[in-house]
């Protein structure tokens, strides 16, 4: 047992050798590349100066970023869901108390934002560009210069962009590939705090205006599609309302006229004939009934305007981005010592591989 537990010393020599080589090897190939520094000193001017160039005439692009807040709050609180509870026992549904569920909680609301029908309704927006209106899928297009081979192209030779996509083929097409692209390269939306709803929305642009633009935008057609799909039901009650509320009120009139008109056919009755204050009293008992309705139907329309109000807004901007915009643009100097490091890199590794190959036909 003793003896099969011990290692063979010829095993002990063969890694000793092998430890050998390899050192031996690492040492040889190090003063190869000492050797061949004019190669790698020539290839990294070479990096450098491509550095240099791409630190020149590449245009910088901007960062437009925008913070805000989700409004998280499941309910009204408690006097308001008080309230709804009062209205609930005269038929009115008030709805929507409890918070909005769904589309706009957790971290849907990111990929909300980055939707295609975010992106398509942004950019059929159109924006202030220099004290002239302008949609701003247009001036992407020209930012990127995405129209160059429209020429070239009979179907969108002439094509130009309109505000209304129904049933547009081509547009439809169009956007659905600058979707793709700007959510991949130039929108990135994140959580500041994984433990806060206070969330970035950062859009990079070669256009300081575009980036600007596009950013409020995108914000300000995500609180609008909320106002609208999150409030349409207690917008709905509170449209039924009204209207009960008016056509009360017009019987109400009625009512009164009524009662005025009959005391104005028998100004004196004579208390013998019970019949002339018949009419008098059917009018006096349709005000009271109508006053009473009236009342409980202006209380419950004034509690689903509460209750609109306590569902908008959903997004509250903390900061909005102003210029001059952030500029991403690599300096002269970076660009020099990143440009010859990564060539000086790559030719050593190219040095050495050619060296191995070598090496490895020879044997």
């Amino acid at each position: 047992m003793e003896e099969s537990s011990k290692k063979n010393p010829i095993d002990n020599a063969d890694d000793e050798v092998s430890l050998k080589d390899l050192i031996l090897k690492v040492k040889d190939n190090f003063y190869y590349l000492l050797r061949k520094w004019p190669t790698i000193i020539i290839v990294a001017a070479i990096g450098g100066a491509i550095g240099l160039a791409v630190a020149i005439f590449k245009k910088p692009t901007y960062d437009a970023e925008l913070t805000f807040v989700l409004d998280d709050e499941k309910g009204g609180g408690g006097a308001l869901s008080a309230y709804a509870g009062i209205a609930s026992q005269f038929g009115i549904n008030l709805g929507g108390l409890e918070g909005g569920e769904g589309l706009f909680t957790g971290d849907n609301i990111i990929e909300f934002l980055k939707s295609r029908r975010m992106i398509q309704l942004t950019l059929l927006s159109k924006a202030d560009f220099d004290g002239k209106k302008e949609l701003l899928v247009d001036r992407y297009v020209r930012v990127n210069k995405l129209d160059k081979d429209w020429e070239r192209n009979d179907k969108l030779k002439d094509f130009q962009f309109v505000a209304d996509t129904s049933r547009n083929f081509l547009q439809d097409s169009l956007i659905a590939e600058y979707h793709k692209s700007i959510i991949k390269d130039d929108l990135l939306i994140d959580k500041l705090d994984k433990k806060l709803s206070i969330l970035s929305l950062k859009v990079t642009s070669k256009d300081e205006l575009f980036a600007k633009a596009f950013c409020e935008k995108l914000i300000t057609n995500a609180a609008n599609f909320y106002v609208k799909t999150r409030t349409k039901k207690s917008q709905d009650n509170l449209d039924v309302l009204t209207k009960q509320v008016d056509s009360v009120r017009k019987e109400l009139n009625s009512a009164i006229g009524g009662v005025a008109a009959a005391s104005d056919a028998n100004p004196n009755a004579n208390k013998a004939f019970q019949s002339l204050s018949v009419a008098s009293k059917r009018r006096t008992v349709d005000v009271q009934a109508n006053t009473a309705i009236l009342t409980e139907l202006v209380k419950n329309q004034e509690l689903a305007r509460m209750n609109l109000r306590n569902n908008k807004p959903l997004i509250q901007v903390l900061d909005r981005p102003i210029l001059p915009l952030e500029k991403n643009k690599v300096g002269k100097l970076t660009g020099i010592v990143l440009g010859g490091f990564i060539a000086g890199f790559l030719c050593v590794i190219w040095l050495t591989f050619k060296r191995i190959l070598k090496g490895i036909l020879a044997a």
